[in-house]
């Protein structure tokens, strides 16, 4: 399977009948799915559809869809409000002779509130369920822009994370390989500080002095760290490769890639050491923030 961002942007629209429609859709980082739908009111049957093509097609993101629907091109309908204009002309009536005023108008009566109702064509049912199939086929249409966006995304994120543990995978190699983690050279820093010691004039028990070297020594090993970093740089890789929604259990191994780069820069004893350390730590982090981007 693909890989897949969980940032996108997509846009369709249409004309059935007498209404315009378009869907407005993007997506953003979430932790889980998270759709948040606005539409006008009146288009409810649209919207279990759409919620359950969403949740089909997406496993991760916080996703904006946006319904804007108009209905055009409809002859208005122009009614009489018979009992608000039988009110109107009684009370006109009963207050002939009381005002001295101007006899009222026609359009001046047809003005008042409620006396016009103008209105539109009222839709068949037949119309309504055509415009309702056509606006949820146009989500989907939306949808597949926005699988295929985040798809291409996801692409470009893959090669970026290949790279950054291609880079972790190096530097865990010089780590290895340097100097300062050879016996010989534990051993020679190791004398120099018990020499030092030794110099102060201070008693001290050979057997424990050799016992604490000896402990020491383990404590600065980095065999460990170096070969758990192997371990997750490969997982990591073989879940690159599988594709699909593996952005969860990446975001866990950047964790743990974090983890044992850090005990490493502790337990360094070694300036070259150190510096390989600070720069894993580096690479471990910029790995992670793509990761987050990861469906």
């Amino acid at each position: 399977m693909a890989l897949s961002s969980m940032t996108g942007f997509a846009r369709s629209h249409g004309v059935v009948g007498a209404y315009t429609w378009s869907w407005e859709i993007k997506s953003v980082n979430a932790k889980g799915l998270d759709f948040r739908l606005r539409m006008p009111p009146g288009w409810d049957a649209v919207e279990v559809p759409a919620r359950k093509h969403a949740s089909d097609t997406l496993a991760r993101g916080t996703v904006y869809a946006t319904l804007t629907a108009e209905r055009k091109g409809v002859t208005p309908v122009v009614k009489v409000n018979e009992p608000v204009l039988s009110a109107v002309l009684a009370t006109l009536q009963s207050l002939q002779g009381r005002l001295d005023a101007a006899p009222p108008t026609l359009d001046g009566i047809l003005a008042l509130k409620g006396v016009i109702d103008v209105g539109e064509t009222e839709e068949s049912e037949a119309d309504r369920r055509a415009a309702e199939a056509a606006i949820a086929k146009g989500f989907e249409q939306a949808m597949t822009q926005l699988v295929a966006m985040r798809r291409g995304e996801g692409e470009a994120l893959g090669k970026i994370l290949n790279d950054r543990l291609s880079e972790i995978a190096a530097l865990a190699a010089r780590a290895d390989a340097a100097p300062g983690r050879k016996a010989d050279a534990v051993k020679a820093r190791l004398a120099m500080q018990i020499a030092a010691l030794l110099e102060t004039g201070s008693r001290f028990d050979p057997d424990r002095l050799h016992q604490e070297a000896l402990m020491l020594a383990a404590r600065a090993d980095i065999r460990e760290e170096l070969d758990r970093l192997g371990a997750h740089v490969a997982q990591a890789r073989k879940l690159l490769a599988d594709g699909g929604a593996v952005g969860r259990r990446l975001d866990f191994l950047a964790q743990e890639l974090n983890r044992e780069s850090n005990t490493l820069t502790a337990k360094s004893n070694d300036v070259e050491l150190t510096n390989i350390g600070l720069e894993l730590k580096t690479v471990v982090e910029q790995f992670r923030e793509q990761v987050q981007n990861l469906e």
